[in-house]
């Protein structure tokens, strides 16, 4: 497992993920992502969660679409994903330890893809957007939700060398994993902000 993605700092976190300020932080974070994706795929039957930590947005997503058959989460912390089995109390949601390069799912499986503050993470982006795209099916949609910002351009110098931090480099990913029509929306204070696109 890549160091980079953090895994450990996430298994010592995943219990204590949902409390506090930062978990306030998260779930606002995740409800407007969960707004967007809805407005973008109002019906979805099925949709994954990359990097769905505890699930949250995965049980926001469930409560909304009652006509859902699946809803996927896949995440590198095993602990996040046993805490996230433990909180699901929905038959639709199904959890499982996994990374975005190599997504345990078939092609053309799902009609809506999220994520939420997990593509920093990826330890190879394109390869994971290149994912997201294999198991979408044609005309399925992808709504990512991270850090993206020119203020964070110092960053590429020291930590985060090769991440998409800015929306020009996240927007060349997109089209280099087969992604068409690309729209960006803010969605929280000035530097989280979050992709459509479709496949």
């Amino acid at each position: 497992m890549a160091h980079d993605r953090d895994v450990a700092a996430f298994d010592e976190r995943a219990a204590g993920y949902e409390s506090g300020w930062l978990g306030r932080l998260h779930h606002d974070i995740a409800d407007r992502a969960a707004d967007l994706a809805l407005a973008c795929s109002p019906a979805p039957r099925r949709i994954l969660d990359v990097g769905c930590g505890t699930g949250y947005l995965l049980r926001q997503l469930a409560a909304r679409v009652p006509a859902a058959v699946e809803l996927a989460g896949v995440d590198a912390a095993p602990a996040m994903i046993e805490t996230a089995r433990a909180r699901a109390g929905d038959d639709r949601l199904r959890f499982s330890t996994g990374v975005a390069e190599r997504l345990p799912h078939p092609g053309q499986t799902f009609d809506l893809v999220v994520s939420t503050t997990s593509f920093d993470h990826w330890a190879d982006q394109l390869a994971g957007l290149t994912e997201c795209a294999r198991v979408l099916v044609p005309g399925g949609h992808l709504v990512l939700a991270d850090q993206f910002s020119a203020w964070l351009l110092p960053t590429l110098l020291l930590g985060r060398r090769g991440k998409a931090r800015t929306k020009l480099r996240a927007t060349r990913l997109l089209a280099a994993a087969g992604f068409r029509a690309p729209e960006w929306h803010d969605l929280y204070a000035v530097i989280i902000r979050a992709v459509t696109a479709a496949r």
